[in-house]
């Protein structure tokens, strides 16, 4: 007679696995007990005799992970700390190697415990990508197509996932470490991991061809002004004035495409806001780190499983008007919260900052008119674009270049507004001289103009130097 609370080799007892298999999803309840070299080599097609080497040892891997997930689930511990699932995974390991005969050397028995390790608690085979610091994106359009850029370029790598399901697997771990979830009913996530990296993912039938997953990495040391003078995205004629601008409390809005360095200058010029004051932040995925002591930090919040509870940009906004802030700095304006961003710019919180994804100064211009109309308030355009005139003093473009260093292409000076046209005038721009190689080669030269805001800055005690904006004529470079 059977006794159902005997142990199998698992050390699991028959009631107890009939009881977990009844609340595991059917696709994952068969728990495989003690496969034999004999069954790892009939899924290589191979003869039945051990054997080592990589291919052995992904498929040992692989099937060892895959049980090792269905015992994460069968114990409720999708959302356990990382302690208690590194225990988890450690004891698995340890009985695994201990009862049965696994086709493995030592080295690959050592080595077996730290890639489950990897693959259950943080990001699987990429873990390599996101440990090399010349690694800006990552870029999954499936399982076997991983891309990632360095050095301002895409170039494929050899990193594969088993499968569509392995990917996904992956997806919901990240999604789940940040306290989020990814699934059929929400298929699609938008997210920050710990280190800082900004993690994008979808899932059928959002994405038609399978699972995908973005992640735009920000290194482990923000790049600060001098950082940025090394990398030659800007002159030193060009930090001079804008953090004479930052400290004279100018609006300031940065424009530029997606990956040209926006939220990296905006960090670098925040660092010229006076320690004593209180700063806001307001993004949908806090990545900038100020240096100052008084700052609080604000982060949107998606709608949870049951559709509510969605916290935007505009609602943070808002609310930040409330928390006496004398600077606010939002992230990225990209919808009706650009009319509060403009009135709170107009109504006593100058020295603000924002992003905004535009071409060029003139465009960025237009998508803040199109951005306040999509408030819902039935504002003629006259009084939109005389509310942006009013507001921000300057724009400052950046780009990403062929050669793919980020430069600051333009600072622009809104000056005022002639009929229904906002008027501006570029005081200092990037102009190219040609390649050397496929390098870029150019200079970041002054127009001649002096800004208005000049005036602006000398009311507050804070002087710019005129010869600032002296025009030495083309190819005369100041980092040469």
């Amino acid at each position: 007679m059977t006794d159902n609370n005997a142990p199998n080799q698992e050390g699991v007892s028959r009631d107890a696995l009939s009881r977990t298999h009844m609340s595991v999803p059917a696709a994952r309840t068969k728990l495989r007990v003690r496969p034999s070299a004999n069954a790892f080599e009939r899924v290589r097609g191979e003869s039945p005799t051990p054997r080592t080497g990589t291919a052995g040892y992904m498929t040992v891997k692989s099937d060892l992970h895959e049980r090792l997930l269905n015992d994460v689930e069968a114990n409720n511990l999708l959302d356990a700390s990382e302690e208690v699932l590194t225990d988890f995974v450690k004891s698995f390991v340890q009985r695994i190697l201990e009862n049965e005969d696994l086709p493995l050397n030592s080295v690959e028995r050592k080595r077996l415990a730290d890639d489950l390790m990897q693959e259950t608690l943080g990001v699987g085979p990429l873990a390599a990508l996101m440990a090399d610091p010349a690694v800006t994106d990552i870029l999954v359009n499936g399982p076997s197509e991983v891309y990632v850029e360095r050095y301002g370029r895409l170039e494929p790598t050899e990193v594969r996932f088993r499968d569509n399901d392995h990917l996904v697997r992956i997806i919901q771990r990240i999604a789940a470490s940040v306290g989020r979830r990814i699934d059929e009913s929400s298929p699609m996530v938008d997210a920050r991991l710990v280190d800082g990296s900004r993690v994008n993912a979808t899932l059928p039938p959002v994405s038609i061809d399978g699972p995908t997953l973005s992640i735009r990495r920000f290194g482990h040391h923000r790049l600060r002004r001098d950082d940025l003078l090394r990398l030659n995205m800007y002159s030193p004629s060009m930090v001079t004035f804008l953090e004479s601008a930052v400290r004279a409390r100018c609006n300031i809005v940065i424009s530029g495409g997606t990956g040209a360095g926006k939220s990296t200058l905006l960090g670098a010029i925040a660092e010229s806001i006076p320690g004593s004051d209180r700063v806001i932040t307001i993004e949908d995925a806090a990545e900038l780190v100020l240096t100052q002591e008084h700052v609080v930090r604000l982060e949107t919040r998606p709608t949870n499983i049951e559709g509510v509870g969605r916290i935007s940009v505009r609602d943070l906004l808002v609310n930040a008007l409330h928390m006496r802030p004398d600077r606010i700095i939002v992230g990225e304006v990209r919808g009706p919260e650009a009319l509060d961003m403009l009135q709170a710019m107009n109504t006593g919180h100058d020295g603000s900052l924002t992003t905004i994804h535009a071409n060029s100064p003139r465009d960025a211009i237009s998508r803040l008119e199109t951005m306040v109309l999509t408030a819902g308030t039935e504002l003629p355009s006259r009084a939109v674009r005389e509310q942006i005139v009013s507001a921000v003093d300057l724009v400052v473009n950046v780009r990403r270049y062929e050669d793919g260093v980020r430069r600051v292409e333009s600072i622009t000076e809104i000056t005022g507004i002639e009929g229904l046209t906002p008027q501006t005038q570029e005081i200092f721009r990037f102009q190219r001289r040609g390649r050397h190689g496929r390098m870029i080669v150019g200079d970041f030269i002054p127009t001649g103009i002096v800004p208005r805001v000049i005036e602006e800055m000398q009311d507050r005690d804070v002087y710019v130097p005129l010869s600032l904006f002296q025009h030495t004529g083309a190819g005369a470079n100041e980092e040469e």
